[in-house]
């Protein structure tokens, strides 16, 4: 299963952004890692081609999808009906880490790929250990019955809120959720232009 395995407060500090979750790191050193990095010039300007790829490397920690597998999804989404960037962050949104991470079922999207290769996430009654599997809309998310009692689960569910996106449904009692429906845009919290990316593939 290939994923990120590097220094992730690095990575979040360079976007400016906590990424991969809450970060005291990056709340500590507002500014890139780097010896140059506190003193870089604040009117300095980054090429049309350095957003581009900047946004696209976002997109690609913050899912937690390396390069291979995120330019076959953006090449899905380019073949698909409707807007191109929006397509992309639907379907990576769809994968089943990302909804196990929503529903609240896990603590981050690194905690929901190990929960869904080691076999704890069902999908319609059936066991998944794919953490790109697409979940399509009606699909119901459950944690076998077995791992229920899971620590990790039962912190996580026990905690979180499992209402804020009106595309997911989640009983944090059952541990059971449905994905109800593609997200539309506005709905999906990320900060990502998907626009550039889809300028920079396009290339």
């Amino acid at each position: 299963m290939a994923r990120y395995t590097g220094p992730r407060s690095r990575i979040a500090r360079k976007f400016k952004e906590p990424i991969f979750g809450t970060d005291k790191v990056l709340d500590k050193k507002a500014y890139p890692p780097g010896q140059h990095g506190f003193g870089k010039k604040r009117g300095s300007k980054q090429s049309e081609y350095s957003e581009q790829l900047q946004e696209k490397q976002k997109a690609k920690y913050t899912y937690g999808i390396l390069e291979r597998q995120f330019r076959k999804t953006f090449s899905k989404a380019s073949r698909s009906k409707g807007i191109t960037g929006v397509v992309l962050l639907q379907l990576v949104e769809s994968r089943l880490d990302n909804v196990v991470f929503r529903m609240g079922i896990a603590p981050s999207r690194n905690a929901a790929r190990q929960l869904v290769s080691h076999c704890h996430i069902t999908v319609n009654g059936e066991v998944v250990n794919i953490p790109s599997y697409t979940v399509k809309p009606g699909s119901k998310v459950s944690v076998r019955e077995r791992s229920k009692s899971l620590e990790i689960i039962v912190n996580s569910a026990g905690t979180a809120n499992h209402h804020p996106y009106p595309w997911l449904e989640f009983n944090s009692q059952t541990l059971e959720g449905t994905y109800l429906s593609l997200p539309e845009r506005a709905q999906i919290p990320e900060n990502i232009k998907e626009q550039l990316i889809v300028e920079l593939y396009s290339k």
